[in-house]
């Protein structure tokens, strides 16, 4: 995994845990790859990950059973969906359009653009 300099690792990989979730790789009560485990496949320090863990519990989206490891936890990804589509919407957007109306940017030719990368 290649990591962007502007937001923190743990972050980052908090974030990758999520797409997978959401990609379905783990299901509601399933059990992640320990943390020991997902460190290795990253290649990054076991305490970066363990704080990654921990974003993601506090978040409701894992569940620490003891002795056991990380479980996902239930309406995870109904959860990751609802926080992330209000971030778009709330801040994303925006931004874009600010951005937009600076550069002179038509929608239309973002509506071309995000055919273009697949958009529906």
């Amino acid at each position: 995994m290649i990591f962007s300099d502007n937001i923190p690792i743990f972050v980052q990989i908090a974030e990758r845990l999520s797409d997978e979730i959401l990609a379905g790789n783990y299901a509601e009560g399933e059990r992640v790859p320990s943390v020991r485990e997902y460190s290795v496949l990253l290649e990054v320090n076991v305490n970066t990950t363990v704080k990654a863990y921990d974003l993601l519990s506090s978040r409701g989206v894992l569940l620490m059973k003891r002795g056991m490891g990380y479980f996902v936890s239930e309406g995870a990804a109904q959860h990751i969906l609802e926080e992330r589509r209000g971030e778009l919407l709330q801040k994303k957007i925006p931004e874009l359009v600010k951005q937009m109306q600076l550069l002179r940017v038509k929608v239309a030719d973002v509506a071309e653009a995000m055919r273009q990368c697949g958009a529906e």
